[in-house]
């Protein structure tokens, strides 16, 4: 595996958010120290519309070249759409590289070396319980290091529309999951069952389709 992770970052050094103003700067682990590569900035706006969005995050994959897995504060909505269906791994921290870079390579190499039998994120993903609507529990992939997270196996299903409701039930919520209900891309519901249950209610907005 290639040791080199990029992150998009503030001025500070400190991860940034998808949609804020930043840097994409490029590591590669060498002789045990993780060094600078490359960087170019990035401002990405959301009112730009789907198609100036996706020749940004475009503009993003062809910088990343070789590099295949980027870190953010927080990466929601298209870009991370974008991302994960060109191979790319995603990850969110909150931090210095220096904090969880090494972290990130480690649960890398893990998942690559995982045997044939592992579940895929598709395999995992939601099962029809009656017409459009579905069922998903995030709580095994919560509790265990199954090699895939919450977002890759629940967010794809999400954007492909198919369904009219979606129940999710969790330990807690991801707060990928939180942001992506706060700012309207989803109608939802959070309920709270029990001290280590959560059941989130979402249902199909009209405007899905064009996501």
């Amino acid at each position: 595996m290639a040791k080199e992770i990029a992150v998009f970052q503030r001025e500070d050094g400190k991860t940034a958010s998808i949609y804020e103003h930043g840097k994409i700067v490029i590591y590669r682990r060498t002789t045990g120290n993780w060094t600078p590569l490359r960087e170019r900035q990035l401002c990405i706006d959301k009112a730009q519309g789907l198609a100036e969005l996706r020749r940004k995050v475009g503009e993003v994959i062809t910088f990343l070249n070789e590099c295949r897995i980027f870190v953010g504060l927080s990466v929601i909505g298209l870009p991370y759409y974008e991302l994960e269906k060109a191979g790319f791994s995603v990850w969110e921290f909150d931090g210095k590289p220096e904090e969880f870079l090494e972290y990130i390579l480690k649960k890398e190499e893990e998942a690559s070396e995982q045997k044939p039998d592992v579940k895929s994120p598709e395999q995992l993903g939601p099962v029809e319980t009656g017409d459009g609507c579905y069922k998903i529990s995030l709580k095994q992939i919560q509790a265990n290091n199954t090699g895939v997270t919450s977002k890759q196996v629940l967010l794809p299903f999400l954007r492909s529309c198919k369904f009219f409701n979606l129940e999710v039930v969790c330990s807690h919520v991801p707060p990928w999951l939180e942001s992506e209900l706060a700012v309207g891309n989803f109608s939802g519901h959070i309920e709270r069952v029990s001290k280590d249950e959560t059941r989130v209610l979402i249902a199909k907005k009209s405007f899905c389709s064009s996501l």
